[in-house]
């Protein structure tokens, strides 16, 4: 062992430009928010342009966070792992070890309106799901019988992948 990681047996990624609508919103109103602070000549008092200022600031922060977390996933399987990586900074990061799934399956059809949107979900009779557009996608069934799905590009090829290394540690 020469103590470099392994290297990636299979990557893939899926993104949602769509996504990058919703996070002009959250720029619109964390501009809103500091035009309101640098601006304003409220009569109202300083409590509800406070409030105001604060809200739009909130709103604006939570959306794109929110939707810059989830424009895209990047899915790794190395020889130790599968890791996910959602939106540019790389968080929420999930990263599943071998020793702890059960199986892979291949989903053809993985929508957001079934997990109740975009992003990070969890469906305590469904599991786990990042889902970041409708299409393909990747489930994993851990060995405590709980469920990973991600939406993946190339999905069928990761399932071939995750299950060939499984029987390979299975020898």
């Amino acid at each position: 062992m020469t103590g470099h990681p392994p290297g990636p047996l299979w990557t893939g990624r899926a993104s949602n430009r769509g996504q990058w609508l919703l996070a002009g919103a959250g720029v619109a109103c964390i501009v809103l928010g500091i035009s309101l602070a640098v601006g304003s000549a409220w009569t109202a008092g300083i409590v509800p342009l406070v409030m105001a200022v604060v809200g739009c600031l909130a709103a604006g922060l939570l959306i794109l966070y929110g939707t810059l977390a989830f424009v895209h996933v990047h899915v790794t399987v190395d020889t130790e792992a599968v890791e996910v990586r959602c939106g540019h900074v790389g968080l929420p990061r999930r990263r599943f070890e071998f020793t702890d799934i059960a199986s892979a399956q291949f989903l053809p059809k993985v929508s957001p309106h079934e997990w109740g949107g975009w992003g990070m979900r969890w469906r305590p009779e469904k599991g786990t799901a990042v889902v970041v557009r409708r299409g393909k996608g990747l489930e994993l069934t851990l060995g405590d019988g709980k469920t990973f799905i991600v939406t993946v590009d190339d999905a069928e090829n990761a399932v071939r992948v995750i299950r060939a290394h499984l029987r390979a540690l299975a020898r």
